[in-house]
């Protein structure tokens, strides 16, 4: 028996084609939801905080494939993280402390992140319910 929920990606066509010589594939891509804390998978990225460091969580999208096909993406402005593995719907979760998860060191660090997963919805629900 597990307390984890565990959300694949949503894959399409076009991102799964740009995500692969990044060693992201279904295999390597999942958010997982526990009872204390949240863990991302996105090929060789991952970010782990715990569900009390979440602060807002809201529905997105859609967004532009020149911007999130391909590798966890860096937002310049904000030093937001996107994993995409579409350009439909995902989840913008947003954190009260900062987070590590683009670079293995840990020097930068995140304010949200974005999860382009195949049940949008339920996720959300999850983690405002946490």
């Amino acid at each position: 028996m597990s307390d984890i929920d565990r959300f694949p990606f949503a894959f399409a066509a076009a991102y799964r084609t740009a995500a692969r010589p990044f060693g992201i594939t279904p295999a390597t891509a999942w958010v997982d939801v526990g009872e204390e804390a949240l863990d991302a998978r996105f090929g060789p990225w991952r970010l782990s905080t715990q569900l009390t460091n979440i602060t807002d969580v809201a529905v997105t999208g859609p967004y532009a494939f020149w911007k999130t096909a391909g590798p966890a993406r860096l937002a310049i402005t904000d030093r937001g993280l996107t994993f995409a593995t579409n350009g439909d719907r995902g989840v913008l979760i947003s954190f009260r402390t900062p987070v590590r998860g683009l670079d293995p060191w840990g020097v930068l660090r995140h304010p949200e992140l974005t999860v382009t997963v195949a049940d949008v919805q339920r996720l959300a629900e999850l983690l405002r319910e946490s």
